[in-house]
């Protein structure tokens, strides 16, 4: 093998380990479905739309399950069209007077936001904030 073959496969090599090094790697990261739906006015602040089938991951940034508050975020982040965030959330937290249904029952009996998202739950934000 000549001198510039030799030194052109070493650059094409570390081209190659540059690149992986750089790439995330391809590994899947597990998801899960849920429902998630928007009663008494909220609808409004996703884009006029009731009801979204969302595909999440299943664990969050620090990968531990994702739990109510991660969905918050990221509904907030990804799903929210709207920017008045404020009606929703109040300091990081989902604001008072916004009711939560897990597959039907109080998110109060359920843990509230420590609750830990299972394939295909339904969660339905209810708002009992009206103006008059």
């Amino acid at each position: 093998m000549s001198t510039t073959q030799t030194q052109t496969q070493t650059q094409t090599q570390t081209q190659t380990q540059t690149q992986t090094q750089t790439k995330s790697p391809d590994v899947e990261i597990p998801k899960l479905s849920v429902v998630v739906e928007f009663s008494g006015g909220l609808e409004m602040l996703f884009s006029d739309q009731r009801r979204h089938s969302l595909t999440i991951p299943v664990t969050n940034k620090e990968g531990k399950p994702l739990t109510i508050a991660d969905l918050i975020e990221h509904l907030c982040n990804h799903t929210m069209k709207d920017n008045r965030k404020e009606l929703f959330v109040l300091d990081h937290h989902l604001r008072p007077g916004i009711l939560v249904l897990i597959n039907d029952a109080d998110w109060e009996l359920e843990g509230e936001e420590a609750y830990e998202i299972q394939p295909g739950d339904n969660i339905l934000f209810v708002s009992t904030l009206h103006g008059g």
